[in-house]
C-alpha cells in the first residue's frame, strides 16, 4: 500500500489501509487516516492530520509553512476532515499563533489550483471551485460553494449555504443562505436551488427571503433592518442565524444591488 519510491518519514503515522503513491513525500508529525489515497508527487508537511478516506491528487501541498512573515516556526497544524477531496496542485498552509491550525471540514471538494491560507476554517460539505484563492483567517461555513477563480480577502466570513459567482472578489462578509455576484460583490437573492437540494421547505425559504428583503431591499441600514426583522417576523433558528451573523460581522456585509446597476 506504500509505493517503494514514496518518501515517508519514520515518525509519520500512516494507517495500514492508506495508499501512498510514488514520489510523494510525507514528513514527520503527520497523521494519515484509514483508506486515504495520496497520489504521486504530493507533499504532506509537518502538522497535517488527515481523517478517513481523504484523497489527495498529484502536485498538492498540504500543511506547508504559512506565507506570513510573522510566522516564527511555532508548532501548528492542518486538519483535513473525512472524505474530503484535494485535487491537483492545491496548496494548504498550516496555522499561525492566531488559531494554531487551519481546518478543512468533512466531505469537502477543493478543485485544482485552490489555495487555502493559514488559520482558515472551512466547514463541512463545502466546494471551492478551480483556482479559488482564500487568504488568511477566512471562515467559510457549511455547504458554501465558491465559484472558480474567486479571491477571498483575509478575515472575511462566508455564511452557510452561500453560493458565490465565479470570478468574484470577496472583500466583505456574505450572510448565510444567499447568492453573491457582480462587481463590486452584491446580494443576488437567496440560494433557493441549493436550499431545496438540502431539504429546506418552500415555507422556510420564503421566510429567509422575507428577512433579506428587510436587509437588502428596503433601503435600511443594517441596524434598523435587523431591529425590524426582530420586531415584525416570527422567531426561528434561521432568523437568529442571520441576525447574529450580520451583527457580529467585523468587516461589514456585502451590499444590496439596485435595478440600475449601482450599489444600494
Amino acid at each position: 500500500m506504500r509505493h517503494p519510491l514514496a518518501n515517508i518519514h519514520p515518525e509519520a503515522i500512516v494507517a495500514e489501509s492508506a495508499v501512498i503513491e510514488a514520489f510523494t513525500t510525507i514528513q514527520k508529525d503527520v497523521v494519515i487516516g484509514e483508506d486515504c489515497w495520496i497520489g504521486p508527487n504530493v507533499t504532506i508537511w509537518e502538522g497535517a492530520r488527515l481523517g478517513k478516506n481523504v484523497k489527495v491528487y498529484p502536485g498538492a501541498s498540504v500543511s506547508s509553512i504559512p506565507q506570513d512573515l510573522k510566522f516564527s516556526g511555532e508548532k501548528t497544524e492542518t486538519l483535513i476532515g473525512d472524505n474530503t477531496v484535494i485535487r491537483e496542485f492545491v496548496t494548504i498552509s498550516r496555522g499561525t499563533v492566531d488559531k494554531f491550525r487551519t481546518v478543512i471540514g468533512k466531505n469537502c471538494l477543493l478543485m485544482a489550483y485552490v489555495h487555502v491560507a493559514h488559520d482558515c476554517v472551512i466547514g463541512n460539505n463545502c466546494i471551492l471551485v478551480n483556482a479559488v484563492q482564500v487568504a488568511g483567517h477566512v471562515e467559510i461555513e457549511d455547504w458554501a460553494i465558491i465559484g472558480g477563480s474567486s479571491a477571498v480577502h483575509q478575515f472575511v466570513r462566508v455564511g452557510a449555504h452561500v453560493m458565490v459567482s465565479g470570478g468574484s472578489l470577496v472583500r466583505k462578509d456574505i450572510p448565510p443562505y444567499t447568492k453573491a455576484a457582480r462587481e463590486p460583490l452584491a446580494y443576488c437573492g437567496v440560494n433557493t436551488i441549493g436550499l431545496r437540494r438540502r431539504g429546506f421547505e418552500s415555507e422556510k425559504i420564503n421566510e429567509i427571503q422575507e428577512i433579506y428583503r428587510y436587509v437588502f431591499l428596503k433601503g435600511l441600514n443594517n441596524s434598523k433592518a435587523l431591529d425590524l426583522v426582530e420586531k415584525d417576523l416570527p422567531p426561528s433558528s434561521e432568523r437568529d442565524i442571520i441576525i447574529n451573523f450580520i451583527r457580529n460581522s467585523e468587516r461589514g456585509i456585502m451590499k444590496g444591488f439596485s435595478a440600475n446597476g449601482t450599489e444600494e
